[in-house]
Parts: C-alpha cells; sequence; structure tokens
C-alpha cells in the first residue's frame, strides 16, 4: 500500500536508542519480573493520567477482568457495556463471572450516554464499563451522575484513549479505575502484549497488584491472600512504555492535525465522521467515517493503493458466544457496523499521504453516483 493503514516502524525509530540503552541496564539488573524498570512506569504513568496508582498487567483484557473481580463484581452481577467495542470489553466480564447488558449508543459519536446506560440496566447491574472508542472521550459528567443515580460504579476502558480529556480530566481518571492496552498498535503500544489499570483508590490497587501475582499477600511470596493469575508486566515492556510516553502528547498532537485534515476533506460530502463531543479532546486512535456502500468504498480505495479497517463489522451482541445474552435490537451500533471505514492514521504519516487520502475521499461523493465507477 502506498498508504499504510498504520506504519509503527518511524515510532520505533523515535525511541530505538533510549529503548535499547535502558534495555542494556536491563539485561546488567537481570530483573526481568518487577523491579524499578515497572515501578517507574507505574509511577509515571499515574502521573499522567491524574491518579495516584497505576497496576501494571499483562495486557487491556486482564485490565478490566482483575479489576471486576478487585471490585468484587461476579457471580450474578451485570455489568452494562456498549455492544459496538472490541470483544474483550465483554469478554473480560464473563471471565470475571458476570454477565455483560449490551447498550446502545448516541448516533453522532458512537459512545455511550447516561441515557443509554439508564436504558440498559437492571436491579442486577452493579457496574458500567464507559468505552472510550476510537480515542474520544464519553461525557463523563453526565454518565458519573446517572452512576450514581444507579448506586454503580464506572470502569473506564480507556483501551483506545492514552492521553484523551474529557474537560481537562485525562482518561483513566474520572470513574473508579481506568483500564489500558499496551497493544503495539496503540497510541501508546509497548512491543508485544502489555496493559494497566489506574485508580486512585489505594485498596483496589492493592487487591489489584495481589491478584496479578498468584494473589500473594504483600510483602510474602508464599503466602495467598486471593485467587489470583499470573498477570505482571514484564520490565522489559515497562521500559518500552517509560520511553514511548515522552513522546506521546507530540504524536497524540500529530494524530490531531491528520483527523483535522481528513473533517475538512470530508466537510462537503456525504460522508460523516464520527464527531467529537464539546469537551471532549481525542487522541484519534482511530479516525472513523461513517461510508454508505462501504465494502464498494473500501475496495475502491485499496485499488488507490490507501489501506483501511474496519471497527467493528459486528456489534458484540450479535457475535455467537454472546446472542444469547441480547435481549432486544441496539439500532445504533447495528446500523454503524455496516458502515463504519477506518482511514489510516499513525503519526508519521507524511504530507504526500495525508493529501492522497483526502483528495480521494474528497471524491467518493462523485464516485458514490455512479456505483459502477467504484466497482465490487
Amino acid at each position: 500500500m502506498d498508504v499504510p493503514f498504520i506504519n509503527l516502524s518511524a515510532m520505533t525509530g523515535d525511541v530505538r536508542t533510549k529503548v535499547s540503552d535502558a534495555w542494556l541496564a536491563l539485561l546488567d539488573s537481570n530483573r526481568f519480573i518487577g523491579g524499578e524498570a515497572v515501578d517507574r512506569f507505574e509511577s509515571q504513568w499515574a502521573a499522567y493520567c491524574g491518579t495516584t496508582q497505576a497496576v501494571g498487567v499483562a495486557n487491556g483484557t486482564d485490565a478490566i477482568h482483575l479489576t471486576l473481580r478487585a471490585m468484587g463484581i461476579g457471580q450474578g452481577a451485570e455489568v452494562v457495556v456498549p455492544a459496538n467495542s472490541f470483544v474483550a470489553t465483554a469478554e473480560a466480564v464473563v471471565l470475571a463471572g458476570a454477565t455483560p447488558r449490551f447498550a446502545d449508543v448516541d448516533p453522532a459519536t458512537l459512545l455511550l450516554t447516561a441515557d443509554d446506560l439508564e436504558a440498559a440496566a437492571t436491579s442486577r447491574t452493579r457496574a458500567v464499563i464507559v468505552v472510550h472508542l476510537y480515542g474520544q472521550m464519553a461525557d463523563m459528567d453526565s454518565l458519573s451522575r446517572a452512576a450514581e443515580r444507579l448506586g454503580i460504579a464506572i470502569i473506564e476502558d480507556a483501551a483506545q484513549a492514552h492521553g484523551a480529556a474529557w474537560r481537562g480530566r485525562r482518561a483513566g481518571s474520572a470513574g473508579r479505575a481506568g483500564c489500558f492496552s499496551f497493544y503495539p498498535g496503540k497510541n501508546l503500544g509497548a512491543f508485544g502484549d502489555a496493559g494497566a489499570v489506574v485508580t486512585s483508590d489505594a485498596d483496589l490497587a492493592a487487591r489489584l497488584r495481589a491478584l496479578r501475582d498468584h494473589g500473594r499477600t504483600s510483602g510474602s511470596h508464599y503466602q495467598h491472600e486471593y485467587l489470583g493469575t499470573n498477570s505482571r508486566l514484564d520490565a522489559v515492556q515497562a521500559v518500552v512504555l517509560s520511553a514511548k510516553l515522552e513522546r506521546l502528547d507530540e504524536w497524540n498532537d500529530a494524530r490531531r492535525a491528520i483527523a483535522a485534515r481528513y473533517r475538512a476533506a470530508i466537510a462537503e460530502t456525504a460522508i460523516e465522521f464520527v464527531e467529537e463531543a464539546p469537551g471532549a479532546r481525542g487522541v484519534y486512535h482511530l479516525a472513523v467515517a461513517r461510508v454508505p456502500q462501504r465494502d464498494r468504498v473500501r475496495h475502491w480505495l485499496r485499488k488507490q493503493g490507501i489501506e483501511t479497517g474496519i471497527h467493528y463489522p459486528t456489534p458484540i451482541h450479535r457475535l455467537p458466544p454472546y446472542e444469547h445474552l441480547s435481549a432486544r435490537p441496539l439500532p445504533v451500533a447495528e446500523q454503524a457496523a455496516e458502515q463504519v471505514l477506518s482511514l489510516p492514521m499513525f503519526p508519521h504519516m507524511t504530507p504526500a499521504q495525508i493529501s492522497r487520502v483526502c483528495r480521494a475521499i474528497a471524491s467518493l461523493d462523485e464516485l458514490l453516483m455512479v456505483p459502477e465507477a467504484i466497482g465490487v
């Protein structure tokens, strides 16, 4: 592809020397599990997110799963989950022993709203997972008020929202806990799987630290207070994340600038860019538009050398493992799944690549009027 959907090589190049030096120091220390490298990143990430605690774990799915368990949410409890998310959001609920309760989303932002939450909640609901999809934070003011009325906890799935903010408050700091994935393609990505939970609840953080480490009692190697698991953040990933964190704001600014170019190109067409609500400051993990005749458009863009993605082609409540939990239609999520198209987005896109995508999407209106022009 002349314009790939994502290209991580330049991001890696930005931190290669710093990571190499840190890895050499780590080799000398022989502290590959835990240790100073993990402690340092946890402290840096908590400070960046505006919380007092960060607990590194093996991946983003574990971050949600262990947070639910640490909060005592399991068998017999329901957790509201927006239907248009990556499957891991609901998967983590099931792994914790609870039941996902699927909710619809706002048609403009494709994010959970207070009304969607209240429509989905029941007397068995104990928490809501607010997904900051595509790098845009949901309206945490109205959601917090709704959750308080319902007497339930808010967990943020911020796996796509590293550095995003709602009215100046960073993702991860607006709920009881914020859960992050550091999968390599994320805005802040490791060189493998990694994740973290941020919180200002010291007791919750202590339980998470035990659960990620076989349920160990703090300070003991063979005393196990909880039924835990092995979900520790490797030191080799922690040093990568510390190095990349120094560049995160710069990279997010570049993503915002690319998104602004896309919005301008789309403005006079029938294509709709997913909106960013007033009060939100997104980080554009993904640049998503709603496109008529999506499959034809995607095929045509590929012929122009432009790679795209779909996030996500099937709402979670329509996937086989979760269909039995779908009690009602969710029309916004269902329609969006047929239209969403993710455009190329990475911070080191060249001006020529950005212009090429802009020209292509600006011409789609005319092409959509002549279906044979974009083929099948």
